[in-house]
């Protein structure tokens, strides 16, 4: 029986560049106000969101990923040839095939290489982080490119109170390379399938195809609503409190470490209230610097954890070589934490 040549890849894997990119429209929320009965302060208090991007026709999910991609790729310093494999989490991509991460790979100038999607809602940057650190060990590619991107403005209710004031669009991206030692740790990550219709799209797509339109929601001028996201926000509130806290601990003893040894915290950007009390619950030291990117760019789901951590780095408030706490949350309901050395 023929043995089968053992792959060699590098010993361990790193973050090596960031990227991050913003539509240029910036909304107050005054702008939502026009849609749902709310105040300003009521959305302040429950979110911490003061404002939030949209994007453009021209700002689409391929457009925003090349160009938070171009700036994670400098910040490398490689070359997009590179590139081995690009990973590109979304739900907002509306194309079912083929993956907008072949048109990314493919104008970015990467020399043929992998690209998929995954749908892993706001979990879906550290889900690819994950498989990029897994295929740098095991050898399949030098370097990794990791997107997350979202237009959640398409998916948004601007009628629906609970959430018309969360979501916003953007792009994050990094580049995933070799290691010769430790600098992304264990992953813990998982799955609550019996909790999935506490986030979720409000009507499937194929309920659009033609004489299939029966008990579809509609406007208030009586036109049928495009599908939206929407969730059981008090549910899923008390889930990521109270659930993901124990899995951040998990994560920091998992890579061996304690909250002391912390730099940075960067949650996903979900709600204020929900980052302050997972703070709160880890006992994190004031030394921690701690992600509240959610205050300017909203809830941009599988693109917030790299928006924030560029902002961070971007800003001075983290630096290189800093020790980070990332964990992502959501539809699903799943989740996604890990340690990390940041670029």
């Amino acid at each position: 029986m023929a043995k089968i040549k053992p792959s060699k890849g590098a010993p361990y894997a790193r973050i090596l560049g960031v990227g991050g990119y913003r539509p240029t429209r910036v909304v107050p929320n005054e702008v939502i106000l026009e849609t749902i009965d709310s105040s300003d302060e009521w959305i302040r208090s429950r979110s911490g969101i003061e404002t939030r991007h949209w994007a453009s026709p021209e700002e689409t999910v391929a457009a925003m990923s090349i160009e938070a991609s171009g700036k994670a790729i400098a910040d490398a310093g490689i070359d997009a040839s590179q590139i081995g494999a690009v990973v590109v989490s979304t739900v907002s991509h509306f194309s079912q095939t083929p993956a907008v991460a072949t048109e990314i790979a493919d104008k970015l100038g990467t020399e043929k290489a992998a690209a998929f999607d995954i749908s892993a809602g706001c979990a879906g940057f550290g889900y690819g982080l994950t498989l990029a650190k897994g295929m740098i060990v095991e050898g399949s590619a030098e370097y990794v490119l990791v997107i997350g991107v979202e237009r959640l403005s398409d998916l948004t209710d601007l009628e629906d109170r609970a959430t018309a004031f969360l979501f916003g669009d953007g792009a994050g991206a990094v580049v995933v390379g070799p290691s010769q030692e430790p600098a992304i740790g264990p992953t813990v990550w998982g799955s609550e399938g019996d909790k999935a219709t506490t986030i979720k799209q409000t009507v499937p797509w194929d309920r659009f195809r033609i004489g299939d339109v029966s008990e579809l929601p509609l406007d208030s001028k009586g036109n049928v609503k495009f599908p939206a996201i929407t969730q059981e926000g008090q549910a899923v509130f008390r889930w990521a409190v109270f659930e993901m806290a124990k899995v951040a601990q998990q994560a920091l003893d998992a890579a061996g470490i304690s909250a002391d040894d912390l730099d940075v915290f960067i949650p996903h950007q979900a709600n204020v209230r929900i980052i302050d009390s997972m703070v709160k619950t880890l006992k994190l030291p004031e030394h921690v610097t701690v992600a509240r990117d959610i205050r300017t760019t909203g809830n941009t789901s599988a693109a917030s954890i790299p928006l924030a951590m560029e902002r961070l780095l971007a800003t001075g408030e983290a630096k290189s070589g800093d020790t980070a706490l990332v964990i992502g949350f959501g539809a699903g309901l799943v989740y996604a934490a890990t340690v990390v050395t940041l670029p």
